[in-house]
C-alpha cells in the first residue's frame, strides 16, 4: 500500500498540531526558553511576514548560523512559511569552508549568532542577492565582516518588532517543493547541498516515528546540533509529529548526560559518532538506571562496549543507516542482535536498495561486499540533486540509483551491514569532512607545494577517523607543526583540523596525476607521523 503524503509539509504539520495541541509544551531549551505547538506557529507566522520586509519571495535562499535555541526553529518555520529555502549551516565552519556554502546558497539574509560573526571575517563578496543580517542572542558588534558592509543590519529583537508585509505573502508549500538545503562533505570536491523537498524531510521523522514507536507519551532529548539533519528532522521532526515533548542543549557533554536524562524525563535520544563511547567511558554508578531512557537511536556501535552499555543503563540501542540524501532507509528491530556494522532492514514500503558491482553497477548476490545504492519508491521522499552542481548530481544518481559510496552487504535475513567506505571521505565526531577542503587550505600555505589528507583508523576512535595530514614542504624544508595547526584552526572547522601531521617527499600518484590515497591511509600512523595530542596541543572551542 502506497503511503499517502500529500499533507507531509513541515509547515502544514506545525499548523496541525498547533490547532490541535494548542499551547501544550513542545520545546524547551537548558536556558529556560520554551515553545508551545501553538507559540511555534503563531510567532513562525508572524516572523515570516517580517522576512518577507526584506523583499524575500519563493525560491530564495535564507542561511541560518545558529546554535541549538529558539530563534533556530522560529526561523526555520518563517523562512518556509513564505515558500523560500531554510539553508542551516554548521557553526564550526569559517573561512573558505563558509565561503563556498554562502556562494553557492547566495542567500538573501542571514540569521547570525552573534558569537559567530568573526567567522565571516575571511569570507569575500560576490552575493549581491544578500540584503540583510539578523544578530542573534547579543547586540549587532561594532565590527563586522567586510562582507556585511552596506547591507542592513539589526539584532533578532529588532526583527521580532518590525511592522511586517501584510498583505497575503504566506504560501502553502506542497510535498514536492525545496524545503531547505543541507550540505554534506564533498569529496574530490567542496561540499555538496543536497535539495530536500518538505516529503523528503517529513520521512526522517516519519520513519523514526516508526521504528522507536513513539507516542505523545515520548520525551526527546536533543544533545545534536539542530543544523544537522539528525538533530532536526530525526528528532525534533518525529517528536513534532507524535506531539510529544523535546528537551534541547546547545552541546554534548558526558559529564552531565545523564543528568540531563534524568532531568528531562528523556525516554528516547540519539548519540551519533562516539557520543556513546564517550559516555561509556564516565564513571559507573548504582544510579546509572534511575532514569526512563528506553531507547537509544545510535551509530556505530562497537562490539567492545555496545551490550556492556544496555546492560549497564537498561536501555536498548537501535542502529539504522542513511545520508542526508537518501534519508534512513534502513533500521534494526528491537529483536535483532547487536552487532557492529548492522544497519537493519529496509523500509521496503518507501526505498529500495541494492548492492552493487563497483565498476559496473551490476547487482551482487546476498553476503557479497559492494557498493550500497538506493532510489526512493515514494515521488520526492529523497534528495533531488545538489544545488547548482549539476554534473555531481548526475554522477551521483547515475543509472537511476543513488550511490552512496559506501560499502556493504546483505545477510541471509535481509539485513543491510555497513563494512567501509569506498569514495575518499573522512567521517570525526559525527561529521563528514572534505579532504579536498582541507588540502586546499594546506596547499595555500607558503612553505606547502603538495598535501594529501585522509581518514585512519586509530584505537580509542570510536570506529571513526582521525585526520592525517600528508605535506610536501617547499624545497624539503622543515616546517613548525604546531604554527601550521594554528594556521589551520584560523581557516578550518575545529572537527576537521588535522590530529596526524607528516612531512613526505613526495605522495604517491597514479600515471594520470591522481593522488594515491589508499597507501596513505593504510600507513596509519608511522615513526615519522606527529601527532597534536602527544605534545598537548588543544584547539580553542567556540563558546
Amino acid at each position: 500500500m502506497t503511503e499517502d503524503i500529500s499533507n507531509w509539509t513541515l509547515t502544514g504539520l506545525v499548523q496541525r498540531q498547533a490547532e490541535a495541541l494548542g499551547e501544550r509544551e513542545f520545546m524547551s531549551f537548558e536556558h529556560g526558553t520554551t515553545l508551545t505547538f501553538a507559540s511555534l506557529h503563531r510567532d513562525s507566522d508572524r516572523l515570516a511576514r517580517n522576512l518577507a520586509s526584506f523583499g524575500v519571495v519563493p525560491g530564495d535562499r535564507v542561511m541560518v548560523m545558529l546554535k541549538n535555541r529558539i530563534e533556530f526553529m522560529l526561523a526555520m518555520l518563517a523562512i518556509m512559511k513564505l515558500g523560500a529555502i531554510f539553508v542551516p549551516i554548521n557553526t564550526e565552519l569559517k573561512g573558505s569552508f563558509l565561503q563556498h556554502q554562502m556562494r553557492n546558497a547566495e542567500p538573501r539574509v542571514i540569521f547570525l549568532d552573534t558569537d559567530l560573526s568573526d567567522a565571516f571575517d575571511a569570507v569575500e563578496g560576490g552575493n549581491e542577492n544578500l540584503t540583510a543580517v539578523v544578530y542573534v542572542a547579543g547586540d549587532v558588534p561594532d565590527q563586522r565582516p567586510v562582507v556585511f558592509t552596506g547591507l542592513e543590519v539589526m539584532t533578532f529583537e529588532t526583527f521580532s518588532e518590525l511592522a511586517g508585509v501584510q498583505d497575503d505573502v504566506l504560501v502553502t508549500p506542497q510535498p514536492h517543493d525545496i524545503a531547505c538545503i543541507m550540505y554534506t562533505s564533498g569529496t574530490t570536491g567542496p561540499s555538496k547541498g543536497v535539495l530536500m523537498p518538505h516529503a523528503h524531510c517529513y520521512l526522517f521523522g516519519h520513519g523514526m516515528v516508526q521504528t522507536l514507536e513513539m507516542t505523545e507519551q515520548d520525551c526527546q532529548y536533543v544533545c545534536m546540533p539542530l543544523f544537522h539533519a539528525m538533530g532536526l528532522l530525526l528528532q525534533v521532526l518525529s517528536s513534532l509529529i507524535t506531539g510529544s515533548k523535546v528537551f534541547c542543549i546547545e552541546r554534548f557533554s558526558p559529564a552531565r548526560w545523564l543528568d540531563d536524562i534524568r532531568a528531562s524525563g528523556a525516554t528516547v535520544t540519539n548519540a551519533l559518532g562516539v557520543i556513546p563511547e564517550f559516555i561509556f567511558r564516565t564513571p559507573a554508578t548504582d544510579h546509572d538506571r534511575d532514569h526512563k531512557l528506553r531507547t537509544v537511536m545510535a551509530v556505530p556501535i562497537a562490539a567492545e562496549w555496545g551490550e556492556a552499555m544496555e546492560q549497564r543503563f537498561g536501555f536498548k540501542f537501535m542502529q539504522g543507516y542513511g545520508m542526508t540524501e537518501v534519508n534512513l532507509p534502513c533500521y534494526t528491530k528491537p529483536d535483532d542482535p547487536l552487532l557492529p556494522g548492522m544497519a537493519g532492514h529496509v523500509q521496503d514500503d518507501f526505498f529500495e536498495v541494492c548492492i552493487v558491482n563497483t565498476q559496473t553497477d551490476a547487482p551482487l548476490p546476498q553476503g557479497e561486499i559492494g557498493e550500497i545504492v538506493v532510489r526512493p519508491k515514494v515521488p520526492f521522499c529523497f534528495g533531488q540533486g545538489y544545488y547548482r552542481m549539476p554534473e555531481v548530481t548526475v554522477e551521483a544518481w547515475r543509472n537511476l540509483w543513488f550511490h552512496s559510496g559506501d560499502a556493504g552487504y546483505f545477510d541471509a535475513q535481509g539485513r543491510l551491514y555497513y563494512a567501509d567506505r569506498i569514495k575518499d571521505r573522512i567521517r570525526r565526531r559525527g561529521e563528514n569532512i572534505s579532504s579536498f577542503e582541507i588540502e586546499q587550505v594546506l596547499n595555500d600555505h607558503p612553505d606547502i607545494l603538495e598535501s594529501a589528507v585522509v581518514g585512519i583508523r586509530v584505537e580509542g576512535a570510536g570506529g571513526e577517523d582521525e585526520v592525517k595530514a600528508y605535506i610536501v614542504t617547499e624545497g624539503g624544508r622543515d616546517i613548525d607543526n604546531v604554527a601550521l595547526l594554528d594556521y589551520c584552526a584560523e581557516r578550518i572547522p575545529r572537527f576537521a583540523v588535522p590530529r596526524y601531521i607528516e612531512a613526505v617527499e613526495l605522495v604517491p600518484k597514479t600515471a594520470t596525476g591522481k593522488i594515491q590515497k589508499e597507501p596513505l591511509r593504510r600507513a596509519g600512523v608511522t615513526a615519522n607521523t606527529w601527532d597534536r595530542e602527544s605534545v598537548g596541543y588543544k584547539l580553542a572551542r567556540r563558546v
